[in-house]
Formats: structure tokens, C-alpha cells, sequence
């Protein structure tokens, strides 16, 4: 979550990468914000609230972002985010063992 706020705080996160940047900067977004809902749910052991945790963070941090110079908060970020979210859901759902009835 820190180093979350930290990128959230630059005030440009251009990578150099011309038109394949704001590609790289979206799978950025999900994939940290999945890695946190691992994080989270490692901690808490709750899925459910590991999750609403986590899109609150990414609400907030796009709500930060609003503040700093050469940056906007977007919605979008955060469907973004909750698609990373959603993505390591289905992963982690995907590799638990099932139960045989």
C-alpha cells in the first residue's frame, strides 16, 4: 500500500514507451491491486473483505491522486483495479481444491 501511495504521489509516470504506455501503466494497475487483494487475503484470510479492502484502497487512492500535481483521479482506475481484483478472485477460486460430493 505504500509503495501504491509513493507512484500515486509522482507527478508523472510516463515509462518512455510511447504508445505501449498507458497499456503498461493499466496492467500495472491491475496487476498491483490484484497482488494486494493476495496480500489481503493472506492477512485476513476473508476473501470477501480482503476485497472490499482493497477496491476502498483503490477508490482512495484515485481520491489522492486528485490532489497531486499533473495527475487526475479516475473512475476508470478503479474498475480498472477491481478488474485485477476480479482477475486474482478467479485465480486463487480456480486453485482451491474442490470438494467431491
Amino acid at each position: 500500500m505504500g509503495l501504491i501511495f509513493a507512484l500515486s504521489a509522482q507527478s508523472d509516470l510516463n515509462s518512455g514507451l510511447g504508445p505501449w504506455d498507458l497499456l503498461v501503466r493499466k496492467l500495472a494497475h491491475m496487476a498491483s491491486f490484484g497482488l494486494l487483494w493476495l496480500l489481503m487475503l493472506r492477512a485476513l484470510a476473508r476473501p470477501v473483505l480482503a476485497a472490499v479492502i482493497t477496491l476502498a484502497y483503490a477508490a482512495s487512492d484515485e481520491w489522492h491522486q486528485s490532489f497531486v500535481e499533473g495527475r487526475t483521479g479516475a473512475p476508470s482506475d478503479v474498475a480498472i483495479d477491481a478488474a485485477g481484483v476480479g482477475i486474482a478472485v478467479a485465480l486463487w477460486a480456480y486453485s482451491q481444491p474442490r470438494s467431491e460430493a
